[in-house]
């Protein structure tokens, strides 16, 4: 009797109920996870992000500004800033290291809203996400 081989790869997270419909970018906070969905509802790329200290409330946002490259609060080197949101006094952006690291953990106390993810997810995004584009936060 043979083994069975193991998958070797798990498929892709489906995109949450409730998070609308058309072009939109879906962020998951209980799974630290974002989609990017286009018009025909297709997702079009998924990854894991690394969420600030500082969550937004659930909902339905858009794509304020968008900065290039700064210094994150947290003394990172940070690019493809893009905010959406604003929680206790705190902006909310999604942006990659520049150097391709994951965010280091927040300072005791300090409070960050940056969502951090990988820098080729961080590239997607930026060329997907243009300002006015709908970000729907979702449990």
């Amino acid at each position: 009797m043979s083994a069975q081989p193991k998958p070797t790869a798990s498929a892709p997270a489906r995109v949450p109920d409730g998070s609308g419909t058309g072009r939109r970018i879906v962020y998951s906070l209980g799974e630290k996870r974002v989609w990017m969905v286009d018009a025909s509802e297709a997702t079009r790329r998924t990854f894991t992000v690394w969420p600030g200290t500082v969550d937004p409330a659930l909902g339905t946002y858009t794509i304020s500004s968008r900065n290039e490259a700064t210094t994150g609060s947290d003394g990172v080197q940070i690019e493809h800033i893009m905010y959406f949101a604003a929680q206790d006094g705190v902006s909310v952006a999604f942006s990659n290291a520049v150097d391709g690291s994951s965010p280091p953990p927040a300072a005791s106390g300090g409070k960050t809203g940056g969502v951090r993810m990988k820098k080729a997810d961080g590239s997607a995004l930026w060329a997907f996400g243009t300002v006015g584009t709908t970000v729907a936060v979702v449990r």
